[in-house]
């Protein structure tokens, strides 16, 4: 996702009575916090390869507790971890989040290029009206968002539903686009679901690196009430940036969120109008080489799909 794209307005910092680094820290489980101890021992400078282990597209090993079945060792770009029918949800097993359920949300869709007059139409976003949604943004050397996202989804959905998760996905490029943006809200809150993530990739500058995570602030307008969730939802954020770190090496977004990978925003449909805890997470910059190449690497999205996973299953736990 760009935020120079249509219907994105610039980013605002997180509004906290705790210094920045205090708000990054404070929620992390003990793994997290190593992993932004780590980080801080080797001086990265934006999740350099050689900066706590990103160089995963150059080793090919995942990250501890990945399962190489679900793709871990797969360095094709367009390739998909496993091939679940769309969006329906799987049957719980059994494991520590028997019980839960988890919406992921793959942000755009591979078929929204060939729709621009469907996504460009406005939809309502509680605090004011905005596109149904976006292309999204993609390498330099093509590699899209929308494949991006959905290969992420698919790795998490398989690691959670191993820990017993009912996993549901917003689209699963089966539609020719969308959803909306206010829809994807919709599925999440109809689900009731206990967390929700929307995975993307940021389309910023050259030498703009890492990742970061996007949380709801506190709106109160039309349709947008997300007075509830903001507590809940800066907890699970918290816990994904952490175990973000740890898993991928990357290192917080060196161009937004002052270091410690947390950003609020109150302008984004699919946070506005959740009623259920949610966040989104920009897993890097796909139009930096450096980031572009972690992004293509199956190996390092592996990487990806554990940290955020073991964020919500952290969150799930308390």
């Amino acid at each position: 996702m760009s935020y120079t794209g249509p219907g994105f307005d610039p980013p605002q910092p997180r509004r906290s009575r705790r210094g920045p680094l205090t708000v990054a820290l404070a929620a992390l489980v003990p793994g997290a916090l190593l992993g932004w101890a780590v980080y801080a021992a080797v001086g990265g400078s934006g999740g350099d390869e050689g900066s706590g282990g990103a160089s995963a597209s150059a080793s090919g090993t995942p990250s501890a507790g990945a399962s190489p079945s679900a793709g871990a060792d797969d360095t094709k770009p367009g390739a998909s971890a496993s091939a679940k029918s769309p969006s329906a949800s799987a049957p719980a097993g059994s494991g520590p989040l028997k019980g839960k359920v988890v919406v992921i949300d793959p942000g755009h869709n591979p078929g929204n290029f060939r729709h621009t007059a469907d996504i460009n139409r406005q939809v309502d976003i509680g605090t004011n009206r905005k596109e149904c949604d976006t292309t999204g943004t993609a390498t330099n050397d093509g590699y899209a968002e929308a494949e991006f996202t959905l290969d992420v989804a698919h790795r998490m959905r398989t690691l959670l539903e191993r820990q017993g998760a009912t996993v549901k996905l917003t689209q699963d490029a089966d539609r020719p686009f969308g959803p909306c943006v206010d829809e994807r809200a919709r599925i999440g809150n109809k689900a009731k679901a206990d967390a929700v993530v929307s995975i993307h990739a940021d389309g910023s500058g050259t030498g703009n690196r890492g990742f970061h995570v996007i949380l709801p602030g506190a709106v109160h307008s039309g349709a947008a009430d997300t007075r509830a969730i903001v507590e809940p939802s800066g907890d699970l954020g918290e816990r994904i940036a952490g175990n973000f770190v740890r898993a991928t090496g990357s290192a917080p977004s060196n161009y937004i969120g002052g270091g410690t990978g947390l950003v609020t925003r109150e302008d984004l449909g699919g946070l506005n109008l959740s009623t259920v805890p949610k966040v989104f997470i920009e897993c890097g910059n796909m139009r930096d080489s450096k980031d572009a190449a972690l992004l293509t690497s199956g190996a390092w999205r592996q990487k990806a799909a554990q940290g955020i996973s073991d964020g919500i299953v952290g969150f799930l736990r308390g």
